[in-house]
């Protein structure tokens, strides 16, 4: 099958998408788009000329896909074949059907110039057309624009009944007025057009070369999801294509073996790389319970993994459809050069028209000198290489990060982040896990840590809070013990209580324990308690002694912590205190990204000044607003925004994604598996490593850099070239190398340096 067609209700149209790889610029998709534009039952269709994509929608009863393949392939496109999904490779351009045909009017040429230069005596006439004389060379000269000149002459037809001023009809004026000008003219211009036609088919296949380099990053994320799974079924185990997996089938995966979908783990142990998704550096262990992606790659133990995602709706898939349209976001220079361009070719053409009629006619000029100069200008008014410059960036800087874990939803966001002054950061989940975890615990009255641990996990088992659940699992992490439980009750705002072992028991905050009439300025510790009993002994004159309230609390607090008391209701057993971790890249992050020249990062939190001015202090940030709703987290992004050209906001992609809409860039963490975050911002990390952000920075910065030095250096080398050309200092070939098919592959190797960028170095 040409193409791929997506599951669209019966009654509805129908998506085709077709993979065209020779429509690699604008003008080329501009005739694919006419041909299918004029055909009926088309309603809409969508080039990806750096991509070399054709999606179309349509109206099965009206017309089909064989019907879209032949106009495409009417137009001058031929339509590789492959699979729903796939971006077929084809072969090596240089073996192409046009790649023999320019080497056979190469060969033409070069005997052409042998005769004509090297050995002109061996020259000798063989006709005469028009009343003009033809040697041997001439005719060698001709069978080369014939050999190559046919398949632009044949483009150059449909871009004239297209209308359009394209490199093919603009080539084809130049070829065929060579010829006319040779069979008119007393001169003979034979050779000059026979170079016209040998190096602009080279140039075509250069181009080609460059834009195949640039389309294989796409190609090798495709590549990651396998095309075979193992599945069992009835009992037993079978092979079956990717494509026919459902949701809820148990696929087994064996060392090595690449995870065919999304799903949860049923059975088994391994370590996962995760890079090619997440962009993780070392492999993530997996067991029971958790989530793999489609794409990531089981290292080392046996898995047996239940389908959650049915195949083309898993991460992977979803990545790649995003990178795929990132294309059709286009940026604001891109859209300068189209508009650049639109009157760039026709303003050239003008001048070339003029070079080569006015000297003849105004001042007695040589008439084929002059005519040569204006089919040296066609050559130049050909805008390619600088339409090009800035799609081709784009879409290696896009696929670039994406193989390092990073999802960019289009070029302007790429384009954005590069002019990012200010950056807002949530607490909860992106400095932070978003997991809370035991982080300090003090036993009382002659209570062991064990003790007062023992005593929190009968308390809390019962409890649903995330404070509970962390207590628990610290317990259960550290051995503590069971205790029997009954009369559980929940202290709406306060704590817990139960009974243990026939003794009331409560686990809360301090002031619950204030209520149950205990002086919390004066306990006596268990042990030395580290740092905060050393404090205490500032205060208390017997050294075992602990000022909860004035000292012990606040110190906890402070380091954004929250604090739970145990006891009973006549001795307190001990503190514990809980705290959501501050993410182990998050400092370095922050510190990368003022080194890339961001000025202001803001912490925004709905959480409490005290926790949130913890947090941010041990990441690096100064700036903190906390206890913010959600709309007030908008109007904080609004206000950065007003002080500010760019501002990124980063955040969960769920609870923030107001804040990721307001901001000029919103950015999601962890939105692997996530169809919120993908959805809603405008880059995701699609793992949780912040250290990805001063490297997303550092990608925006550089691809900035590069389309900019493509846009400046495409034209202003077209515009040196053609201020010389009139003076007869550019002869046809250099304007072709030089101006054409150099710059093209030129601009694309400058692309192509973007995907070279890694997030480790």
């Amino acid at each position: 099958m040409e193409g791929s067609e997506s599951p669209e209700p019966r009654d509805g149209p129908a998506v085709a998408r077709f993979d065209v790889p020779a429509m690699d610029c604008p003008s080329c998709a501009g005739t694919v788009e006419g041909a299918l534009a004029g055909l009926a039952g088309v309603t809409g269709v969508e080039t990806r000329p750096a991509a070399g994509q054709v999606e179309v929608r349509y109206d099965p009863a009206a017309t089909d896909e064989a019907a879209l393949v032949a106009a495409i392939e009417a137009a001058g496109y031929d339509v590789l074949d492959g699979e729903a999904g796939e971006t077929p490779a084809r072969g090596s351009v240089w073996l192409s059907r046009r790649a023999l045909k320019t080497w056979v009017s190469g060969a033409f040429l070069a005997a052409g110039l042998v005769l004509a230069f090297l050995v002109p005596g061996a020259d000798r006439e063989i006709l005469t057309l028009f009343g003009t004389p033809h040697g041997l060379a001439d005719a060698l000269f001709l069978a080369g624009i014939v050999a190559g000149g046919e398949v632009i002459i044949r483009g150059g037809y449909r871009s004239a009944r297209a209308r359009s001023l394209d490199m093919d009809f603009l080539m084809s004026v130049a070829i065929l007025g060579a010829v006319t000008a040779s069979l008119a003219f007393a001169e003979s211009l034979y050779f000059e057009g026979a170079t016209l036609a040998f190096l602009v088919n080279v140039a075509e296949l250069l181009e080609d070369r460059s834009m195949d380099e640039a389309r294989q990053s796409l190609r090798e994320l495709m590549d990651l999801s396998p095309d075979e799974a193992t599945v069992r079924r009835d009992g037993g185990e079978t092979r079956v294509p990717v494509e026919e997996l459902a949701v809820g089938d148990r696929v087994l995966v064996r060392p090595g073996e690449a995870i065919p979908v999304d799903g949860v783990v049923l059975e088994g142990e391994s370590a996962v790389d995760q890079a090619p998704v997440t962009g993780e550096s070392v492999p993530v262990e997996k067991m029971v319970g958790d989530e793999v992606y489609a794409g990531t790659i089981n290292e080392a133990g046996y898995l047996e993994v239940e389908t959650t995602a049915a195949p083309g709706d898993d991460t992977l898939s979803r990545v790649i459809e995003l990178v795929e349209g990132a294309e059709s976001d286009r940026t604001d220079r891109e859209q300068f050069v189209d508009r650049f361009a639109s009157r760039y070719t026709p303003a050239v053409v003008g001048a070339a028209v003029l070079v080569a009629a006015v000297p003849p006619l105004a001042w007695g000029g040589p008439a084929h000198v002059w005519f040569v100069r204006g089919l040296t200008l066609l050559v130049l008014a050909c805008p390619c290489a600088f339409v090009i410059s800035t799609p081709v960036s784009v879409v290696s800087g896009v696929t670039s990060a994406t193989r390092n874990g990073v999802l960019v939803k289009g070029g302007s966001h790429l384009e954005a982040m590069g002019d990012v002054e200010a950056v807002a950061l949530d607490k909860t989940g992106t400095l932070t896990t978003g997991e809370l975890a035991v982080t300090d615990v003090i036993g009382l009255n002659d209570n062991t840590e064990a003790d007062v641990l023992r005593c929190a996990r009968g308390l809390e088992r019962r409890s649903e809070h995330p404070i509970g659940e962390a207590i628990v699992d610290c317990a259960d992490a550290r051995g503590a013990g069971e205790r029997e439980v009954t009369d559980f009750e929940s202290i709406t705002g306060k704590g817990v209580a139960a009974t243990l072992a026939g003794t009331d028991h409560y686990a809360g905050k301090p002031g619950l324990f204030e209520e149950l009439g205990f002086d919390l300025s004066h306990v006596h510790a268990a042990t030395d308690g580290g740092v905060v009993t050393a404090r205490s002994r500032q205060l208390c004159e017997r050294n075992d002694c602990l000022d909860l309230i004035e000292d012990v609390v606040p110190a906890l607090q402070a380091e954004g912590k929250t604090v739970v008391l145990v006891g009973t209701d006549e001795h307190l057993e001990g503190v514990i205190a809980v705290a959501d971790s501050v993410r182990s890249g998050a400092r370095a992050a922050v510190d990368g990204l003022r080194e890339l020249g961001v000025d202001r990062l803001v912490v925004l939190t709905g959480d409490n000044e005290r926790t949130a001015r913890a947090v941010a202090a041990e990441v690096g940030v100064e700036e903190v607003r906390a206890e913010l709703l959600p709309e007030e987290k908008v109007a904080a992004v609004r206000d950065l925004s007003a002080e500010h050209d760019g501002v990124a906001m980063v955040g969960d992609g769920i609870n923030d994604a107001p804040a990721l809409a307001a901001a000029t860039v919103g950015i999601a963490m962890g939105a692997a598996g996530t169809d919120t975050a993908l959805e809603t911002a405008d880059i995701a990390l699609l793992g949780d490593d912040l250290a990805k952000l001063p490297y997303l920075r550092a990608l925006a910065a550089r691809a900035g850099a590069v389309i900019r030095q493509n846009v400046y250096a495409s034209l202003g080398a077209k515009a040196f070239l053609a201020a010389l050309v009139p003076f007869g200092y550019v002869p046809i070939w250099l304007a072709v190398l030089v101006g054409d098919a150099g710059m093209t592959v030129a601009v694309t190797g400058n692309a192509m340096r973007l995907s070279r960028l890694d997030a480790d170095e």
